[in-house]
């Protein structure tokens, strides 16, 4: 495949808009997860009253990191050495000023508007096959006002990435991508859970099809989305839908498609994870730093899953500098 030239402009800002969120992460048996009642692997919109019953029902102590979809991304590319910025509503809290602070510390501008209500947390529970179960608040991310993001909020941008959560919010994620095309960047677009997109298809098919230039879905999010469930038809049927196609398929790794034509990258590893938490949002990080940077889309795809490899290998969504250092040899 040959380097895709990504907007005529020397522009390599990638801007992430999402929900601002804490994430909480506890260990549990597949037993905790039928307890909820929820589907596993998915994610479930909660109270905060429902958060903390269920965080003293479980066995274990639980880890607090910031995150979010699109921010653990733009964390990724920030890492990476990149121009990031990320666009979110946060509280007024400890833990919105905990969450500006590590933006900054990781190399993102944090263009973070903020509420008077709680900053926003989502509950991980993580089974012993490495898969997460999400329970989401999202407290301040919910307030943000479709006004509040303009062209402006996307300045400069080569990409603005959007997280398929903000599905949930038709009118805000209208307004963003609206706002990202008028800033003239391309719009990438990561499903995020089956769940988000079985509750929001006939929105979904209309939004991919009017502004979508980078699609990103796992294999569970592509079947929701095409009605496929074999690789190829379900790449093929993606790949009609945006200019770039991506399809993550776990450990057997991801298939990229552009311009009728398809690249197969292998998994790292062998295949075992820790925890899968930010395992897409980080593949993401990598794929779009490769874009913006001019390399070929196998490239661009071998970044992303020494991304996503080197998250699972640790609790959260924050890879360690000794991990960052493996994924820069890379670059070279």
């Amino acid at each position: 495949m040959s380097k895709i030239k990504v907007i005529e402009t020397d522009s390599q800002l990638i801007v992430g808009i999402g929900s601002a969120l804490v994430d909480i992460l506890i260990h549990e048996d597949d037993s905790f997860i039928e307890q909820t009642g929820a589907v596993k692997g998915g994610m479930t919109l909660v109270d905060n009253t429902w958060i903390e019953q269920t965080l003293a029902l479980g066995s274990g102590t639980a880890t607090i990191v910031a995150g979010g979809s699109a921010c653990n991304t733009i964390v990724g590319v920030g890492q990476l050495g990149g121009k990031a910025r990320f666009v979110g509503k946060c509280g007024t809290d400890k833990w919105g000023r905990q969450f500006e602070n590590d933006l900054a510390q990781q190399h993102v501008d944090p263009a973070l508007l903020q509420s008077d209500l709680p900053t926003g947390r989502v509950l991980s529970i993580i089974t012993p096959d490495a898969q997460r179960t999400m329970f989401t608040n999202l407290g301040a991310s919910a307030e943000t006002r479709p006004e509040e993001i303009t062209a402006r909020s996307f300045a400069d941008a080569a990409v603005v990435h959007v997280e398929g959560y903000l599905l949930f919010n038709p009118e805000l994620i209208q307004a963003a991508l609206d706002a990202a095309r008028e800033a003239g960047a391309l719009i990438s677009l990561d499903l995020a859970s089956f769940t988000v997109v079985e509750q929001s298809l006939e929105l979904l098919e209309r939004l991919v099809a009017g502004y979508v230039d980078i699609l990103i879905a796992n294999e569970d999010e592509a079947r929701a989305f095409t009605g496929e469930a074999e690789e190829q038809p379900a790449l093929a049927a993606l790949s009609e839908k945006a200019n770039i196609a991506v399809l993550k398929v776990g450990p057997r790794g991801s298939h990229i498609a552009h311009g009728g034509e398809a690249v197969h990258i292998q998994s790292m590893g062998d295949g075992t994870a820790l925890d899968t938490t930010g395992a897409g949002d980080l593949w993401a990080a990598g794929f779009l730093f490769g874009l913006v940077n001019g390399y070929e889309l196998e490239k661009c795809g071998r970044l992303g899953s020494a991304c996503g490899y080197e998250v699972c290998q640790v609790i959260g969504a924050h890879i360690p500098d000794e991990g960052w250092g493996r994924i820069k040899k890379l670059l070279a």
